[in-house]
């Protein structure tokens, strides 16, 4: 049976570029084995629960297979499954970060003549309706 370390198996599986940053995350806490938090030197066993941030998101994964060596991303997609619960909270965070950005957005064309006249009145104090009177 062969045993493989969870830095290495990250890595192997494509969440990390490097072992080091697999390391780094797992050892500030980030990466979740089983719901518990975990050593880098944990040997990782088929049917476990990885949770592993992945930029805005974090994958929840089942480990199907075991693996030392870092291959293709085809390959590598063979070592685990994403759980249902994971791809849809995945799914309904894309879809809220995109709302969010399309609120966010700039007027379509800049401001006339007119709105450039009220806005330099505006910043200069006197409001939009101070025809001098009061």
């Amino acid at each position: 049976m062969e045993t493989v370390r969870l830095d290495k198996w990250l890595w192997a599986a494509r969440f990390f570029k490097t072992r080091q940053v697999a390391k780094k995350a797992i050892e500030g806490g980030k990466v979740h084995y089983n719901g518990a938090r975990a050593k880098t030197s944990k040997n990782v066993e088929v049917g476990a629960l990885i949770k592993v941030p992945q930029g805005w998101d974090t994958w929840e994964v089942e480990v199907l297979a075991l693996s030392g060596q870092r291959r293709g991303a085809p390959q590598a997609r063979e070592l685990y499954r994403e759980t249902q619960r994971s791809a849809t909270n995945r799914q309904r965070e894309a879809e809220n970060r995109r709302l969010a950005n399309q609120a966010m957005q700039h007027p379509l064309k800049r401001p006339d003549r007119k709105q450039r006249r009220e806005i330099k009145q505006f910043m200069r104090g006197g409001g939009m309706d101070s025809g001098g009177e009061e």
